[in-house]
């Protein structure tokens, strides 16, 4: 029976695969935006109906998928060679959009603390997943939630459309431009399509660097959790906390990639890994589009908009700067 529910909406995934591949061949368009573009289309015109919402909403499970299998095209060696610089580029701008985040709403907007803590982790981390995470920690409530994921998704819609501009403008490198959309955008699904939409290497650099930060989910749970429960006479946190918001697909794609780097895989076979990948994006995308709601968007308070859009300039200035000094 659960299959039966699922089964229309993955039907209709597939079909707008195959039209964004067929559109991109046609119009010379990248198909993974052209994928975006039609699920956006489509929900905000005719909508979608309630048979097949169950079906979609599985493209995050395929994104997860895709991600995973991607782990086959990775070169462990040159991944080593630029780790450090990477990791560090991460981290310093993750814990700066945090705290900019953080104090631009408690000082400067004077917005609630739960409010500007909801913001500030999905700036800084993954988007509207850290955003139910954290909220879920620190008690938040469904109107903050609510306005706090309406604004990440207005400027997951924005970023989609302007990195990619910026990056043709400034002749960005694969490597430079993948690493700066996975450093500074907020949501997984938009940073791997744009980062493929530049190039296969900025694909790849893309979601390595977003898994690194999507990684920190964990800590930055447990942290906003403990803050909060002080004086509240809770106990605080398990540790286990880390392991129940760390996102698993991660190991997926690490142990791929080892595997492959070992050389177990021959030529065919990677060669089928990456077709398979790049249709399970294709068919994530379609889904991803689907989730911009023009309705939604408009729901968008003003303020934690500007909020995030400071944070989002500073913060990928930042993240730029540091990837063209050190590569």
């Amino acid at each position: 029976m659960g299959a039966r529910r699922l089964l229309p909406g993955i039907v209709v995934l597939c079909l707008g695969a195959l039209l964004a591949r067929g559109l991109a061949l046609s119009l010379g368009f990248n198909h993974l935006l052209l994928a975006i573009a039609l699920g956006f289309l489509a929900t905000n015109t005719v909508g979608i109906p309630a048979r097949l919402e169950a079906g979609i909403a599985t493209h995050k499970l395929w994104l997860g998928a895709g991600i995973v299998l991607m782990g086959a095209s990775i070169s462990l060696e040159s991944v080593l060679e630029a780790g450090g610089y990477v990791l560090l580029v991460v981290v310093a701008v993750t814990a700066t959009t945090l705290l900019i985040v953080e104090f631009l709403a408690r000082n400067v907007f004077g917005l609630a603390n739960r409010m500007g803590s909801l913001l500030a982790s999905g700036a800084s981390i993954c988007g509207v997943s850290a955003v139910v995470a954290v909220a879920g920690a620190i008690r938040a409530r469904e109107e903050q939630i609510a306005y706090a994921a309406a604004t990440v998704l207005l400027f997951d819609a924005i970023t989609i459309v302007v990195y990619p501009l910026v990056g043709d403008l400034l002749g960005l490198s694969g490597m430079v431009f993948g690493t700066w959309a996975g450093v500074s955008m907020f949501s997984t699904g938009p940073v791997v399509a744009v980062g493929f939409a530049h190039s296969d290497v900025a694909g790849q650099w893309a979601t390595m660097t977003k898994l690194s930060r999507n990684a920190l989910i964990g800590a930055v749970v447990l942290v906003y959790a403990s803050y909060y429960a002080r004086g509240t006479g809770e106990g605080r946190p398990s540790v286990r906390t880390l392991w129940d918001e760390f996102p698993k697909f991660v190991l997926g794609f690490l142990a791929l990639a080892v595997v492959a780097s070992a050389g177990v895989l021959s030529s065919a076979q990677l060669s089928s890994i990456e077709n398979a990948y790049n249709w399970l994006f294709v068919l994530a995308f379609v889904g991803l589009g689907t989730e911009i709601r023009l309705e939604n968007l408009r729901q968008t308070g003003l303020t934690p908009a500007i909020v995030v859009l400071c944070s989002l300039l500073l913060s990928s200035a930042l993240a730029l700067a540091l990837l063209l000094v050190l590569f």
